[in-house]
């Protein structure tokens, strides 16, 4: 097992995030007693947070490598990163996505120049096909989730949230492939040691809470997965690299259901005036809905993780 990513890490990628990631604002969600904060991440360029371990990842690549160009596999939102990325580093992006992957994201791929690869949605035909893309072409792969330097960079969101709620109690995380709630983790134990790291999913899609509790990375089936409204949570299983940070510094992962994550993401909007898409929602769901599962705090920081909703969806949920 690799080591764990440390401050420095995270430092070091914050320094190569400066002027390219958006230090996105804490933003009281009204009328919470204890309080609620959350991280709006929906306001990076991208819409999403994983444009910090997409770039920060990049952008370390040596220039030789990096003139050959860049592969990934995504269900949308750290495909758009690496899309984003490479615009701005001037190289070329193929990205191997789902073929149930929302529009809104695929075209904000696309947007970006990137060239786009459909496949099955499995965790199994994502990586095939990148893998050998990666041998026949020479590019560099650029995990999404299961790779310390995406750790580094995704834990500058834990960075910047003890740096502006220094007094933070509990931390309310996403989880998919685990990714942004290993590096927020780390990024938070190691400035506030006594702050509860709470990653939150789907009660669909609740292989990172199986994981936590057997001590080892548990697979669900797609089918499973695919079921939860949260797109951007159905990764099968959580990542190696991600696993290891999650058992060292995650406190617990609890799970909210379909309607839950529906209704969290009415009320951002209705009541904070904040766009979530349902992974985004998750945290938040869990302080409004599964409170009595989160440890005590007079105040919660909940990582609204993204803001790229489909746009049927979008109907569906705030009619």
């Amino acid at each position: 097992m690799s080591d764990l990513v440390s401050l420095a890490d995270i430092e070091r990628a914050a320094e190569r995030l400066a002027g390219v990631a958006a230090r996105t604002p804490l933003i009281a969600f009204p009328s919470t007693d204890p309080a609620l904060v959350l991280k709006a991440e929906s306001f990076q360029p991208i819409g999403a947070f994983k444009v910090r371990g997409a770039y920060a990842t990049i952008s370390a690549l040596p220039e030789e490598r990096r003139a050959r160009g860049v592969v990934t596999h995504s269900s949308g939102n750290h495909a758009q990163a690496v899309a984003y990325s490479a615009r701005l580093l001037g190289i070329r992006a193929v990205l191997v996505i789902p073929h149930t992957t929302p529009g809104v994201k695929v075209d904000a791929c696309m947007k970006h120049g990137a060239e786009i690869v459909y496949v099955e949605p499995t965790m199994e035909a994502r990586t095939a096909t990148a893998a050998k893309l990666a041998e026949a072409h020479g590019f560099t792969l650029i995990p999404p989730f299961d790779d310390e330097r995406i750790v580094a960079g995704q834990g500058t969101v834990g960075l910047e949230i003890v740096q502006d709620c220094p007094d933070v109690e509990a931390v309310l995380v996403p989880v998919g492939g685990g990714g942004l709630l290993s590096g927020v983790a780390a990024a938070v134990k190691a400035l506030r040691p006594k702050a509860k790291v709470i990653g939150v999913e789907p009660e669909l899609a609740a292989d990172a809470r199986d994981s936590l509790r057997a001590g080892r990375p548990v697979a669900w089936a797609p089918e499973e997965t695919g079921r939860t409204v949260a797109d951007a949570l159905r990764v099968q299983c959580v990542g190696e690299v991600p696993f290891a940070h999650i058992r060292e510094y995650v406190d617990d992962i609890v799970t909210v259901t379909e309607d839950e994550i529906r209704q969290a993401m009415r009320r951002l909007a209705r009541e904070a005036r904040l766009i979530a898409e349902p992974a985004g929602a998750v945290g938040a769901a869990a302080y409004l809905f599964r409170r009595h599962e989160l440890p005590d705090a007079r105040t919660y920081v909940s990582v609204l993780s993204g803001g790229n909703v489909d746009p049927a969806l979008f109907l569906d949920v705030y009619a």
